[in-house]
């Protein structure tokens, strides 16, 4: 046996002799987040959530870094050029939060191709290379209508106030909405606006409908935007209708005082901004070597009248009620879904 030979002879005895389940060290990883918009109490809870789950894990030695970077406006082709800029920039990988499923799909593939792992969450991306965590949108829309018909059998109209025009979530949320009023045809879509799940604007958006439309029984909502409507009804004066809540500390706060007062009732529903969390750690575990199916779906976090208390104990002043996740949690979930 020639020199060569038996080097490359000794170097297969030597990969054959190490366990097929070893992982990479991730410790020199870079990871970023690109994120679209932070313009309302869920974004910022979403990007203080990552700070303070990713910066344990810099600290830790997990990773080198997990750097969050938001664009200054809402659109597709500012993102895609943060993406191609943390391409140049050499990050192992980028988790996103996209301003639209496809326009991004070029910068994505784009980032696949260089060897980067893209994992994206609550705005979620459509190009194959990548991962998407989501919860079911559609099912919360419809949920809320599955609530009001249980509350108010002989239904009503209904305003609804949908989120940031352009991206999927408000889409797919409000078709959730709809499948559920076609299902209860007791109940009527009489109005829709846009608040951008930001109380400001759901207040100013409600607040400038509401002289055109009839008596409404129920506004249904995205989250952020629950608060505003009903500071809008009280404004003008009119009678305040079942508004849904989206976990807003302000909107738990309110209903809270409505509840004690004159036990209004209501219920409240949204994605965890948590979940940015997840998408670092399956990030992370990708990186790991972990097989990790493309689609990961988790739930939405509801709040009913019996528990309201105890999440409002739990949701920082000016924040959202949340649910951050672990390495642990993240590796069960992927456990979980094969």
């Amino acid at each position: 046996m020639n020199f060569r030979k038996l080097l490359l002879t000794s170097a297969a005895v030597a990969c054959a002799a190490i366990p097929v389940t070893a992982m990479a060290d991730t410790s020199a990883k870079k990871i970023a987040l690109s994120n679209n918009y932070a313009g309302n109490s869920w974004r910022q809870a979403m990007l203080t959530s990552w700070e303070k789950v990713t910066g344990e894990a810099v600290k830790a030695g997990v990773v080198a870094s997990a750097d969050p970077f938001t664009t200054a406006e809402n659109q597709a082709t500012e993102q895609a050029a943060q993406i191609q800029n943390m391409i140049l920039q050499g990050y192992d990988a980028i988790v996103i939060n996209a301003a639209s499923p496809t326009a991004l799909n070029g910068a994505v593939k784009e980032a696949c191709d260089a060897g980067i792992v893209v994992v994206s969450f609550d705005g979620i991306v459509k190009e194959p290379c990548a991962w998407r965590i989501a919860v079911d949108f559609k099912a919360m829309g419809e949920s809320q209508i599955d609530y009001l018909a249980k509350k108010l059998p002989k239904g009503g109209n209904l305003l609804e106030i949908r989120g940031l025009a352009g991206v999927s979530v408000d889409d797919e949320i409000s078709a959730g909405i709809h499948a559920g009023v076609e299902k209860n045809p007791q109940f009527k879509i009489v109005g829709s606006v846009h608040g951008d799940w930001a109380q400001d604007v759901a207040q100013k958006a409600v607040a400038g409908i509401l002289p055109s439309l009839p008596e409404i029984a129920a506004v249904v909502t995205q989250g952020g935007d629950g608060y505003g409507a009903a500071q809008a009804f009280e404004a003008a004066k009119r009678p305040t209708p079942t508004v849904v809540m989206g976990n807003r500390q302000d909107e738990l706060v309110w209903w809270k005082k409505q509840k004690d007062a004159n036990n209004y009732e209501t219920m409240s529903v949204s994605i965890a901004p948590g979940v940015s969390t997840l998408a670092f750690w399956v990030a992370q575990q990708i990186l790991d070597g972990k097989d990790v199916k493309k689609d990961l779906v988790v739930p939405f976090l509801r709040i009913d009248q019996d528990n309201l208390e105890a999440n409002l104990a739990t949701t920082q002043a000016g924040g959202v009620a949340n649910v951050e996740y672990s390495k642990a949690d993240a590796e069960k979930i992927i456990a979980d879904s094969k």
